[in-house]
């Protein structure tokens, strides 16, 4: 399982890339939040970044998301992407499981899930949607909630198609 930041790192660039695209044109609040988080922790002012050309704009963002210390910032940044773009991906997974669900977001998880629900849900995103999406989707899914199903985590630990390419 790893953590937002990771998921920054291991993710192909072509997808992080994506990502920033995404939110710059679809979420200012959450790019402009994001860029002012990589600002400051590269000890600039938000500005500089903003008058840089977008292409090095990006670079110099997703260089500085893989850093632990912007684990917020890039946990917030995937997770308006997946809620924003892939709404109807989360949708299609808690219903796979059974989950009441708001439009893909839930208020409380069971503790423990069915292995071969979870399995069928898995196989029904993967089937329908690009394999190293669902692999983030997955990843933060399961970072991102209290709630630790053991069969997710050998999910994402042992499914090829589930591997980030780091």
């Amino acid at each position: 399982m790893l953590t937002s930041h990771e998921l920054i790192g291991f993710m192909s660039p072509a997808l992080a890339k994506e990502i920033l695209i995404y939110t710059h044109e679809s979420d200012k609040p959450i790019y402009r939040a994001t860029l002012a988080a990589v600002a400051e922790a590269r000890k600039v002012r938000a500005v500089f970044l903003e008058r840089q050309p977008r292409e090095q704009q990006h670079e110099a963002m997703l260089g500085t998301l893989t850093r632990p210390a912007l684990e917020l910032a890039a946990a917030n940044l995937i997770r308006a992407w997946l809620l924003k773009k892939y709404k109807s991906m989360l949708s299609d997974f808690l219903d796979a499981l059974g989950i009441t669900h708001k439009e893909g977001v839930v208020d409380d998880l069971p503790a423990e899930m069915d292995e071969a629900k979870l399995r069928q849900g898995v196989d029904a995103l993967l089937a329908k949607y690009p394999p190293e999406v669902v692999a983030v989707y997955l990843n933060a899914f399961s970072q991102m909630n209290e709630v630790e199903w053991p069969t997710l985590k050998a999910l994402l630990e042992s499914d090829k198609r589930l591997q980030l390419a780091g």
